[in-house]
């Protein structure tokens, strides 16, 4: 496929092995102003998800990479697939399959431009510029049109991935997750950055706990929290007190944590993460989607991506939770400075890692303790990401139960075009009504602030990472 206007190429590939590592990771890193790679964009993570059979034309998950060359210069990329079934997508469109299929018409084979199996926002369609990001869309809608598949879907897209699609006529849809952001809010900024409607949230204007008033366009990253205590003294008195005897439940148990990050997770430690990951899953009815030898590819290829928290009681690991971590560019070509791995909690302030986010994806546990799951998962990472000056946490799809962990509602946003008009128009006139309830949804949730009256939690960043 040949673009004659701007000697462009597209050339579609059946499998991101065909993909040089370097090239595709060299266009990652200008998604992102500072250069940091989303893990789960790069490419040793989408080649591990193949190699390890976990996304494959067996699972349903059929890899036809889509690539855009000047010359000898790849200027454009996205990992798509083939899809058989909706699972693993976290955007559900099951009632749009089902109605096809009332109508005598095939839903699947359809077009998915996404991460399989992970639900965090950043960088789909690869590109150095708009214009390039524009000719990669054009050519992805093409080539479905030519396949004759009965749609594409851009999920959980960067802001210039949607303003692509949109400017394509690709049809928005919103869905929400929760994140917990690392800053203090300060009482100016706050003031400047609610919108008129917000009167109710509106505190007073004041002093920060520093001693001084902040200036409205440094916006709401005033500070990071200096400790989890300081974190907890922002939330109400309800939503405070609940946290304490939720970790307290986990102490009087007797259960300890430890934390390894990069290098420092042992294979026997990622042995015993697997065995927790795959119990936990097997308990639910379901394999899991992601097999040991992922895992054993994580460890080999990207391992400064991963931080593990392992449970004990009386020195037996019961449970563990793995958490996947943004790097800076060094470390993701295998310059890693063993100082930024230490291991010492007296860590706060520490500037390694500042701007960084941290990822909540994969859980599991060989034995039951109240609350364990609430300590793996939120409060052991959100305490490390405070101690490490990670800039936010986000908690994953869905979970409104987060939000008394302090972890607020942000939208997401994925693009679709479906090749069928009438059932495009259909779909159309649903997501207007969806995109209605969605708001409302959220400006409910807003009432629901876990925060005290007086402080307000900043958003959290609303340009999507890479």
């Amino acid at each position: 496929m040949k673009n004659k206007s701007n000697d462009y190429v597209i050339r579609i590939l059946d499998s991101p092995l065909a993909v040089n590592t370097g090239e595709w990771n060299a266009l990652l890193a200008t998604q992102s102003q500072d250069g940091i790679l989303n893990p789960f964009m790069r490419h040793e993570y989408l080649a591990a998800l193949h190699a390890s059979g976990s996304a494959t034309l067996k699972t349903g998950w059929t890899p036809r990479f889509v690539t855009l060359w000047q010359g000898d210069t790849l200027v454009g990329a996205c990992a798509l697939y083939l899809k058989a079934h909706s699972y693993g997508e976290y955007v559900f469109d099951w009632a749009w399959a089902n109605a096809y299929a009332q109508n005598g018409l095939d839903y699947y084979p359809k077009a998915l431009v996404a991460v399989p199996f992970t639900p965090v926002p950043g960088a789909r369609l690869l590109a150095r510029d708009h214009a390039e990001r524009a000719l990669l869309v054009q050519a992805l809608v093409a080539w479905c049109d030519e396949q004759k598949l009965s749609s594409l879907h851009v999920l959980f897209a960067a802001d210039d991935d949607v303003k692509a699609c949109e400017d394509a006529g690709l049809m928005l849809r919103h869905t929400v997750q929760f994140h917990w952001t690392n800053s203090a809010p300060t009482l100016a900024a706050a003031h400047s950055a609610l919108p008129p409607e917000s009167e109710f949230l509106r505190p007073p204007l004041g002093e920060n706990r520093d001693g001084g008033l902040c200036e409205p366009e440094s916006g709401f990253s005033c500070r990071p929290f200096a400790s989890f205590d300081d974190f907890l003294m922002t939330l109400s008195q309800e939503k405070r007190k609940k946290i304490r005897q939720e970790r307290r439940k986990v102490r009087d148990a007797g259960i300890t944590f430890r934390w390894s990050l990069g290098p420092q997770i042992s294979s026997a430690d990622w042995d015993f993460f697997y065995r927790c990951y795959e119990r936990t899953y097997l308990e639910h009815g379901n394999a899991p989607y992601l097999s040991r030898d992922f895992f054993h590819r994580m460890e080999n290829s990207m391992p400064e991506n991963w931080l593990l928290f392992v449970a004990e009681h009386e020195g037996t690991p019961i449970a563990s939770s793995l958490i996947a971590v943004s790097a800076r560019p060094d470390c993701a070509i295998g310059i890693i400075d063993a100082k930024n791995f230490a291991a010492e909690p007296e860590s706060a302030g520490n500037t390694s890692f500042q701007g960084l986010t941290a990822y909540g994806r994969y859980w599991g546990a060989l034995a039951r303790v109240d609350c364990l799951h609430f300590e793996a998962c939120y409060y052991q990472p959100i305490e490390w990401c405070i101690a490490h000056g990670f800039q936010s946490f986000e908690g994953g799809a869905q979970g409104e139960h987060k939000m008394a962990r302090a972890l607020l509602p942000v939208k997401t946003t994925s693009a679709h075009w479906l090749a069928h008009p009438s059932f495009a128009d259909a779909i159309e006139r649903f997501l207007e009504r969806e995109g209605a309830g969605i708001d409302h949804y959220l400006e409910d949730l807003e009432r629901r602030s876990p925060f005290k009256a007086a402080v307000v939690q900043p958003p959290t960043n609303p340009t999507i990472p890479s």
